[in-house]
């Protein structure tokens, strides 16, 4: 959901990158809440209490990501996708290793 939101948002709406993976992040975190608290960790709890914390670790991973592409991409572009990826992994271990010890 996210890469496929940014680079339509970048390639086809000329929107800069930065915007576009934040865009991406939100619509990847609105999707990922369900996944993870069902499949990833398998969570039992209530979700009065998980989608606070997932909420406020979604926001932090998004500021994460979007410092990582705008930290990057002056020395990337216009290859944006790669300070992407850096960024997903940054990301992905620490809103994982956050999720599982706090918010599930």
């Amino acid at each position: 959901m996210h890469y496929a939101l940014l680079i339509v948002l970048v390639q086809l709406a000329s929107i800069g990158a930065v915007a576009a993976t934040t865009a991406g992040a939100i619509s990847g975190a609105l999707v990922n809440y369900r996944l993870n608290h069902r499949f990833t960790f398998e969570s039992q709890r209530p979700h009065k209490h998980a989608l606070p914390r997932f909420a406020l670790v979604a926001v932090l991973c998004i500021a994460i990501n979007a410092a990582v592409v705008a930290l990057l991409l002056p020395w990337v572009a216009p290859y944006y996708l790669l300070a992407q990826v850096a960024a997903t992994g940054v990301v992905l271990i620490s809103g994982y290793l956050v999720n599982r010890t706090w918010t599930f």
